[in-house]
């Protein structure tokens, strides 16, 4: 009787943690300018992995994070690798947005060799416009997808999680997912709307990027710098000036996007 009870004892603590192994999250944060290497110990005691731009951000004339992988792994970050995609206004056809989406996914790869990420890191394609995807936008999504695979990595996406007020609340994630015939894509989906976002905070590891409601997400972008009043304007605990910032001592100026993930390294981009 107490070998059955050991026995049954042993299976439940198995049981317990392979729960709390598929609901662990993990925290992390993006921005598009490089926090400088003397703040990489303060934010890793918060977060597991930073985002990690392979060209010039949304906005920016360079890249502040480039020769810098080695510093952030050595802090004993994770990753999300970021090569900010095209807008729709920059395809003038669909057989002109296939031809871009191709050297752009070869312009991908490229720094990701140069900056020494190892095979199959995923590279997300930062696709800001949200709603249905239109003819162009797709054959340049899929393109790129299919060219970064072609090359040895792993193809994700960032995109919204939020249904488009117009176009029939249509959600980008889901209108992607649906007219990928297949390709495997990883996704990272951006709600900062509350709820279900918590706003400008730190969940516990319970939480997950499913609660995002896009249940397919590995990672969830859950608030944003700046806070964006039409979406996130429910939301507290953002700064006076609207932004989201750590909460570590000596890093306060730094004004951060909050993700949520089901790996503490998300693009798999930590060296073997």
């Amino acid at each position: 009787m107490r070998s059955r009870k050991v026995k049954l004892f042993v299976i439940l603590c198995l049981q317990t943690s392979l729960a709390v192994a598929q609901t662990a999250a993990y925290l992390g944060f993006d921005r598009n300018t490089y926090p400088g290497d003397t703040n990489l110990k303060a934010l890793h005691q918060t977060f597991s992995y930073t985002g990690y731009w392979l060209n010039n951000p949304p906005g920016e004339k360079t890249n502040t994070w480039t020769g810098h992988r080695a510093a952030v792994e050595s802090a004993g970050f994770g990753f999300l690798v970021l090569f900010n995609g095209r807008l729709y206004a920059e395809l003038k056809s669909v057989a002109h947005a296939t031809k871009l989406g191709n050297s752009d996914a070869q312009a991908a790869v490229a720094a990701e060799r140069r900056e020494g990420f190892p095979a199959h890191t995923i590279i997300f394609l930062d696709q800001e416009q949200g709603g249905r995807m239109l003819p162009e936008q797709k054959a340049y999504i899929y393109a790129w997808v299919d060219g970064v695979s072609a090359a040895g990595f792993r193809a994700g996406i960032y995109c919204s999680g939020i249904a488009a007020k117009d176009g029939g609340n249509i959600v980008t994630a889901e209108d992607i997912r649906a007219n990928a015939f297949g390709r495997d894509i990883t996704y990272w989906v951006s709600n900062d709307a509350c709820p279900p976002a918590p706003g400008c905070a730190f969940p516990a590891r319970t939480a997950s990027p499913a609660q995002s409601g896009i249940g397919f997400a590995k990672v969830w972008q859950y608030a944003q710098s700046p806070q964006r009043k039409d979406i996130a304007g429910r939301c507290s605990n953002y700064a006076r000036d609207g932004s989201c910032y750590p909460d570590r001592q000596g890093v306060q100026d730094l004004p951060l996007d909050l993700n949520l993930a089901t790996s503490p390294d998300p693009s798999n981009g930590r060296s073997r």
